[in-house]
């Protein structure tokens, strides 16, 4: 499967969409589908950092002239162009491409865009946004924010009904996250980290550094910036006039950074649910009206501490207040960990990547998943069997399920990512099916294509289902898999 990925980078906006672009197109590489970017010259050379990432089809679209047309899309500026000129470029660069999905991270086009570019190219469409701003026609909304009701909140703006995966469990992460080691709590700040975004045009570095002495800190502190940032000679003569001070630019992932603090000090956009995964005592500071909403809610939350103004007054006191308060710093690295596990691209792969689900059959080397799909606490509570089976009875389940003609067992995989289980017990042609989803991956649609793909392989004429009457998910799964209930836990379908 093809995936196009239309994203931008400029000094104004930063590099936030380049990079979380980015690391989705490594999760969708990592499950088999073959990434082109578009892009526009912006004056920040977006193309060089994908390449640097290791894709190299990359169509760069020519630099704009001006501010664009006039829009009532608040962030229409950014592009630099209209959005209709933009998606008659997009649908140009990519038609030879054929994708079968183009992903748009730009908050400076709107559901226009999006018909116009899925007419052009007979694709889906998924839309990266967090602002909810502007009218969307997205087959799939990813938002990682926190927010109480992601539905209600997008409900006034989609002009259809996508899938909606909404939350820090679909943070963007680069792959460095989920492996990388996480940081190790100390009662003492030994030294701070500064990251307030690739462009930082308000030059807030500066004013980061300036809150940091003024509360007193004497410690280590290293700031790291891109080379796109316009105050950067100015930010070198400003560390250079503190004792151990030190200044990074283009990290290829700041996993290791955020790792080896113990306070980072950072902007409230992308880059928070980077230091949430490094489980990183952090205070925010809203750098942009975009973050105004989920600067708050997560220092409400116990996530992260906030600044209560960007001024150098407001965030010195909140550093200060946290350096003497080590417990306080405990309880935020532990909820900050909590919130993100590093692996929200690969669900977001997966999801895209649906259609190719494939299955095979389960072989001894399946147990530990098999063992922990089963035994995952929302799998057991819609089961009529609820009790934890310990392991060893599992493996001689499985051995004799392996063994018996009569059984057949599946292992669905996405792009070679195991994501779940079907079984068929087949009795004089009809088989009874039982199916199990890595809880990782629930609310991405799997659960038809498991369905329908076990079906295909089975060999029975027809099929039944015991679903409890509590299960509304499965019911419905059924019901839509062309399952008819015989009964008030009971489901039938005949093959055709």
């Amino acid at each position: 499967m093809r995936v196009a990925i239309r994203v931008d980078g400029s000094v104004e906006m930063g590099t936030g969409h380049v990079r979380r672009s980015l690391s989705l197109a490594h999760a969708l590489r990592a499950h088999g589908a073959q990434v082109v970017f578009v892009t526009r010259d912006l004056g920040l050379d977006s193309g060089a950092i994908i390449r640097e990432e290791g894709f190299g089809e990359v169509r760069v679209l020519p630099m704009a002239e001006g501010r664009g047309e006039a829009s009532d899309i608040p962030h229409a500026h950014w592009a630099r162009v209209g959005q209709s000129d933009d998606a008659e470029h997009t649908i140009a660069a990519l038609r030879d491409a054929e994708p079968a999905w183009v992903v748009l991270d730009s908050y400076s086009f709107d559901a226009r865009w999006h018909d116009a570019v899925r007419g052009g190219l007979d694709c889906r469409i998924a839309v990266i946004d967090d602002l909810a701003d502007r009218q969307l026609s997205a087959d799939l909304l990813v938002d990682h924010n926190v927010h109480e009701d992601h539905r209600a909140k997008y409900a006034p703006v989609l002009q259809r009904k996508p899938r909606l995966l909404g939350g820090p469990r679909f943070g963007l992460l680069a792959p460095a996250y989920a492996e990388s080691p996480k940081y190790v709590f100390s009662p003492q700040v030994r030294s701070i980290g500064i990251f307030m975004g690739g462009g930082d045009a308000p030059n807030f570095n500066e004013k980061v550094l300036d809150a940091v002495i003024a509360a007193g800190f004497e410690g280590a502190v290293e700031i790291v910036t891109t080379s796109a940032n316009p105050h950067l000679p100015r930010l070198r003569t400003r560390v250079a006039e503190r004792e151990d001070t030190t200044i990074a630019t283009d990290l290829p992932d700041l996993a290791g950074f955020f790792a080896r603090h113990d306070l980072q000090i950072g902007a409230g956009g992308g880059a928070t649910w980077e230091r949430c995964c490094m489980g990183v005592p952090s205070v925010l500071v809203v750098a942009a009206d975009n973050q105004n909403v989920v600067v708050p809610q997560l220092a409400a939350r116990g996530i992260a501490a906030a600044a209560d103004e960007p001024t150098v007054e407001a965030i010195a006191n909140t550093v200060r207040d946290l350096i003497d308060a080590p417990e306080r710093r405990r309880e935020l690295a532990e909820k900050a960990r909590a919130t993100v596990d590093g692996h929200g691209a690969a669900r977001i792969a997966v999801a895209m990547l649906a259609d190719t689900l494939q299955v095979r059959p389960a072989t001894q080397g399946d147990a530990q998943a098999l063992f922990d799909w089963r035994n995952a606490p929302e799998n057991r509570a819609m089961m009529t069997n609820s009790g934890e089976m310990e392991y060893a009875g599992h493996v001689a389940w499985l051995e004799r399920v392996l063994a018996d003609d009569d059984r057949r067992l599946f292992v669905g995989e996405v792009g070679g990512q195991p994501v779940g289980s079907i079984r068929f017990d087949i009795e004089d042609g009809v088989a009874e099916v039982s199916l199990h989803l890595d809880p990782a991956f629930h609310g991405l649609g799997l659960g038809p294509k498991l369905l329908a793909a076990g079906e295909a392989g089975s060999g029975a004429g027809a099929f039944t289902a015991t679903v409890l009457e509590k299960n509304r998910p499965s019911q419905l799964l059924f019901e839509r898999g062309g399952y008819t209930r015989t009964g008030p836990e009971s489901w039938r379908k005949d093959a055709a």
